[in-house]
């Protein structure tokens, strides 16, 4: 169980259910996230409800007996929020909580809850608040039903617009404002970056809690805030690293997370633009967490999505001295070996070291172990791609010619 600061955590159950596209293995998966993004909130779970169906009941998500269930644990133990694993409509939301009666939230909501909390300069503030009236809008009518109300006056034809109708056009024009908000900010920093000149541009992506902060600290010298929580950095942290006498760019940016609400690729736009325009990408995986081949495969998905999955890539796998396998006795027969078994050496044997022009690092950043390799390797990566901008720089090259004959 994952260690609680002396607060006030809120007590919270979380439910998901079981389909035919998602397993109760993947599912379990998707609940031990949740749980720990509950614990970045500020909530304690303390129960865990699931159920197995075809799809998501269109009214309540759940079967009406699971709900009651779900509703009388709440009222025997004091419940004050129930989080779901899955996006909820609005009408879902709203029929649930005529049911039960307590905060009723979905991951995207959690998501956005802890990235409001996390939040620190103007500009991830409005990006966060632009995420939250988005997914705000459609739910209006679920969340003010006390505002449904008829507001006439003198002078007015018909009977006037209502309250919530009045609410949703307040909304409407708060995501317009911050959206132009937004775009001159978008072009400041699109002129910060043509500013940076020419310089190679390193980016480090990776899913939520990886340890990319910590890396950017070890190599930057820089003071990137670091805490054993999902979303601890949301601004981008950009600094120039010299590794023997190469200057570039490196840049921190936000981490992705499985299930990641649009809304918030859409608010963070800036954010991922700082991977768009990246030169080379460190991907950094922890791979002492148990699912990191499913967290490579939702940072790749991502990658995708925004058109930045043809770069140079360099895997950085990190926590080497926080990963644990499980161990099998050489007389057990009856337990089937899997990739929980492997050892670090297995794994190095496998696909990692086999992943076309990818290069694979295994280090860790808290303890700076094998940085001579991974500062050698970075080196090599930025000064090629150096060499094709620059190929006639006599200072850093004196051998440049040697150097595009290698190329060719």
């Amino acid at each position: 169980m994952l260690e609680k600061e002396k607060i006030n955590f809120e007590k919270t159950v979380i439910v998901g259910i079981v389909t035919q596209n998602q397993s109760e293995e993947k599912l379990i998966e998707y609940l031990d996230e949740l749980e720990f993004l509950t614990y970045t909130a500020g909530g304690e779970v303390i129960k865990r409800f699931w159920q197995k169906m075809d799809k998501p009941n269109p009214k309540t998500f759940l079967g009406t007996g699971k709900i009651e269930e779900i509703h009388h644990f709440v009222k025997s133990n004091d419940v004050s929020t129930i989080i779901f694993d899955d996006e909820l409509t609005p009408s879902q939301q709203k029929n649930i909580s005529k049911i039960i009666d307590c905060k009723i939230l979905d991951r995207t909501n959690l998501i956005l809850d802890i990235f409001a909390q996390r939040a620190e300069t103007s500009y991830a503030r409005t990006q966060v608040e632009l995420a939250q009236c988005i997914y705000l809008l459609p739910r209006l009518s679920g969340l003010w039903t006390h505002l449904e109300r008829q507001k006439g006056g003198i002078g007015m034809r018909g009977p006037g617009e209502t309250e919530i109708e009045t609410d949703r056009r307040i909304v409407r024009d708060r995501i317009s404002l911050l959206k132009e908000k937004i775009k001159t900010i978008d072009r400041q920093m699109s002129v910060q970056r043509s500013n940076r000149g020419a310089m190679v541009r390193v980016a480090l992506v990776g899913y939520t809690n990886v340890g990319k902060s910590t890396l950017m600290n070890a190599v930057g010298k820089s003071d990137v805030f670091v805490e054993n929580k999902l979303f601890a950095t949301l601004d981008t942290t950009v600094r120039k690293v010299v590794i023997k006498n190469m200057p570039f760019l490196l840049s921190d940016t936000v981490g992705f997370i499985r299930k990641l609400p649009t809304q918030l690729i859409e608010s963070f736009k800036s954010t991922l633009d700082e991977v768009r325009e990246a030169d080379l990408l460190l991907h950094v995986v922890d791979i002492s967490h148990p699912d990191f081949e499913d967290h490579i495969e939702s940072v790749n998905q991502i990658l995708l999505d925004i058109k930045s999955d043809n770069k140079p890539i360099i895997m950085v796998f990190n926590k080497i001295d926080a990963y644990k396998h499980l161990t099998i006795d050489e007389d057990d027969l009856i337990t089937e070996k899997t990739t929980k078994h492997y050892t670090l050496d297995e794994w190095k044997a496998t696909w990692m070291n086999n992943v076309g022009e990818k290069k694979a690092l295994f280090i860790s950043a808290t303890e700076k172990e094998n940085f001579e390799q991974f500062r050698e390797i970075v080196y090599e990566a930025v000064r090629e791609i150096h060499i094709t901008r620059f190929p006639y720089n006599k200072f850093l090259y004196p051998d440049f010619k040697d150097a595009l004959d290698d190329k060719e």
